[in-house]
């Protein structure tokens, strides 16, 4: 019988909850860590309809990227999701940065290998950093398009500020920030989730290239391995990647 409390262990294994960052909320944020388990739903963020989706599978824990409870809880409203996730009996498993950070597996490393990284390793120079090197030197129009197709973007945003790239630097979600730490390491261009205007300008300045594939598109490649790892480790569970979550945006062109 596997229960909540095996499947958090075995990622904590993965991911240990002890290397995230000092802001975050990760581990086991609602449920009873001996509930047996027979069926799990993945998705990076929590909603009220992923946790609909959970109870029609008939689901009893729901794995997520994002934390469903980030901030203190002042009050508890009815149609709140921990409220819901209470409501239906439902366990939540919630891996944040530590997944982000997680060497040989994390949401950067399969963020990197997606945009053709070979190796990729953290760096010692950003706080959620990773680099590397792709196969063969390429120029930034045919990366960028690799990018929207590996990650199965509608559409993405780049710069060209630098014609060849070779050296990638990866910062999943809102990693905009890790730009200087980017240059810093001698990366061509960073692949992020979300950038500022202002890290625009800075990555402008440095002579880096930004590709900027949306939140969700540069976190959710994790889910699917993720998926796939938790079936092998627990073939006695149902693991489910989530179909009603997304973050529903579209592009016009």
């Amino acid at each position: 019988m596997t229960t909540v409390n095996d499947i958090l262990s075995y990622l904590n294994d993965i991911a240990p909850t002890e290397t995230a960052m000092d802001f975050d909320n990760c581990g086991l944020l609602t449920g009873d860590g001996s509930t047996p388990v027979t069926k799990v739903l993945l998705s990076l963020d929590i909603t009220s309809g992923v946790v609909r989706e959970a109870q029609s599978l008939g689901c009893e824990l729901i794995v997520s990227h994002h934390p469903v409870i980030f901030q203190p809880l002042k009050r508890l409203d009815a149609h709140s999701v921990p409220y819901m996730l209470a409501q239906c009996g439902i366990s939540a498993i919630c891996m944040h940065t530590n997944l982000d950070l997680a060497e040989g597996f994390g949401v950067n490393t399969c963020l990197a290998e997606a945009a053709g990284v070979k190796t990729p390793v953290k760096s010692e120079r950003g706080e959620c950093l990773f680099i590397g090197d792709l196969e063969a030197e390429t120029d930034i129009h045919t990366f960028a398009k690799s990018v929207r197709e590996s990650l199965g973007c509608a559409g993405l945003r780049y710069t060209a500020v630098r014609p060849a790239v070779k050296t990638v630097a990866v910062s999943s979600g809102a990693g905009g920030s890790e730009i200087f730490a980017a240059a810093a390491e001698g990366a061509d261009v960073l692949v992020t989730g979300e950038i500022k205007h202002h890290e625009i300008n800075a990555a402008n300045e440095l002579g880096v290239n930004v590709v900027d594939a949306g939140h969700f598109k540069s976190e959710d490649i994790v889910i699917a391995p993720l998926q796939k790892k938790l079936s092998r480790q627990f073939p006695s569970a149902v693991f489910t990647k989530s179909k009603e979550y997304s973050d529903k945006m579209n592009y016009l062109s």
